[in-house]
């Protein structure tokens, strides 16, 4: 029967749809209402193939960076250019989009297990555990790489490739080998203002009125054959602004440019 109709990973999608519309309701004000996120190059998402489609970006929140995806994703495909006004976009939203978790957050409790039956591959963190990195790391389970897989081959994908809400850290290879290997349209984004907005895991709102920048790049050029792992590895660190360059001096005038638009980000007593 059409009603219980299943994804690769066997949930059904009519209970999947209907988590993305009450999730996407209750959120909807967390990025325009209470906080404002700045869309630009929300274009682009509508010249994607249906599948195999590989999202990077940087991270700032468990759970709030990912939310906000959904929203602008859907939203793009329902003819909205950069907003993510009237949340009815979400009545028919994307059903194969699927987002890269540690399995220890996605298991932490009831509500992320709901969260997880929206999207979630979830995989085991073979450098961390419990917020902590490991001296000795374990090995990759080859079942989380074969569920990515599954995934891409059913529709998009969205992963954090440094694998931490901090800044500037490096890019797990993981990722350059997945790319490698199943060459996926890689489409880099760079968020901003989520962990000033909301607390760590994303869950809870911290303040309000911040402006919340979400930008959507042009795919990356990548030579699957020839780029080497490492290469990849920089191409995506420079896509998702998180190459260790970014952190040199910064000229004066974008200093004073940060500043100005930092003046919306303040939140005010």
């Amino acid at each position: 029967m059409r009603l219980f109709k299943r994804n690769p990973f066997g949930h059904i999608l009519f209970i999947k749809k209907w988590l993305i519309r009450i999730f996407g309701g209750i959120t909807h004000k967390r990025y325009r209402g209470f906080n404002q996120l700045q869309i630009e190059g929300s274009e682009i998402i509508r010249d994607l193939p249906d599948t195999n489609v590989l999202f990077i970006s940087n991270h700032q929140t468990y759970f709030a960076d990912v939310v906000a995806m959904f929203h602008v994703f859907n939203a793009s495909l329902s003819g909205r250019t950069d907003n993510i006004k009237n949340v009815g976009y979400l009545w028919q939203p994307k059903m194969n989009i699927y987002y890269v978790a540690a399995k220890e957050t996605m298991q932490a409790g009831l509500l992320t297990r709901i969260m997880a039956y929206a999207g979630a591959i979830s995989v085991e963190r073979t450098w961390r555990a419990k917020g902590v990195d490991v001296q000795e790391k374990k090995e990759i389970n080859p079942d989380d790489t074969e569920n990515i897989k599954i995934a891409l081959n059913d529709g998009w994908v969205i992963t954090f490739p440094q694998g931490t809400t901090k800044s500037f850290k490096p890019v797990r290879k993981g990722t350059a080998h997945i790319i490698k290997q199943h060459r996926p349209i890689v489409v880099p984004i760079v968020i901003d203002g989520f962990r000033r907005s909301f607390d760590k895991k994303g869950l809870r709102m911290k303040k309000k009125g911040i402006l919340q920048s979400f930008i959507i790049k042009e795919p990356l050029d990548i030579d699957y054959d020839n780029d080497t792992i490492d290469e990849i590895v920089e191409k995506v660190e420079y896509a998702i602004e998180q190459h260790s360059s970014f952190l040199k001096v910064i000229p004066a005038e974008i200093i004073k440019e940060q500043e100005e638009l930092n003046k919306t980000r303040q939140w005010e007593y």
